[in-house]
């Protein structure tokens, strides 16, 4: 099916109002406030900010400890929020990539916004537990990416299978091809 033109594009994703493009806008805006807590976090990391407040003060988190701590370090020699920016970006990206009809027009990409937003849960709980491995704490910037991420893995669930369905066609579909 064709692409939306730019300005059909333009129009759809500003003024569309169907139930994928809203829950495509939640994406975004999760992966935004993911970017941004990695932001704050980055700040620390490189020294330009000398402390990171928690903003629920509870012994359960400390963002100095954890993201000064060397798991915060141990992956492309760089500090894991700037990579955790970059991650987000490419999912916020993603979410706005295509018109209000994707998962029809252009399945690949609710697939590939998919298999991002998991991996970016996944990772998201896979760090979650080495902060508490190594520090017994949380980073509570950190924690809200992770939400963030696991809210987008739901929100993507329904465009997800209405486009695996347009790729794969539905069981009954495959299982008569294959007969």
């Amino acid at each position: 099916m064709p692409t939306p033109s730019p300005q059909q594009l333009s129009q759809e994703l500003r003024q569309g109002t169907s139930p994928d493009l809203t829950r495509r806008r939640w994406i975004l805006g999760f992966s935004l406030l993911g970017t941004a807590m990695g932001q704050i976090v980055s700040l620390y990391q490189t020294g330009i900010v000398k402390h990171l407040p928690d903003p629920p003060p509870h012994r359960l988190f400390n963002a100095d400890k954890v993201d000064a701590a060397t798991y915060a370090y141990k992956r492309l020699a760089t500090p894991d929020a700037l990579l955790m920016v970059v991650s987000y970006g490419l999912t916020a990206a993603l979410a706005g990539a295509g018109g209000q009809h994707r998962a029809t027009e252009s399945p690949l990409l609710p697939v590939a916004m998919g298999a991002k937003v998991l991996a970016d849960a996944a990772t998201a709980v896979q760090l979650g537990r080495e902060e508490w491995q190594e520090n017994k704490a949380l980073c509570v910037y950190c924690q809200v990416a992770t939400a963030l991420s696991i809210a987008s893995v739901v929100l993507a669930a329904p465009e997800v299978l209405k486009a695996a369905k347009k790729l794969f066609g539905s069981r009954e579909q495959v299982a008569a091809a294959g007969a």
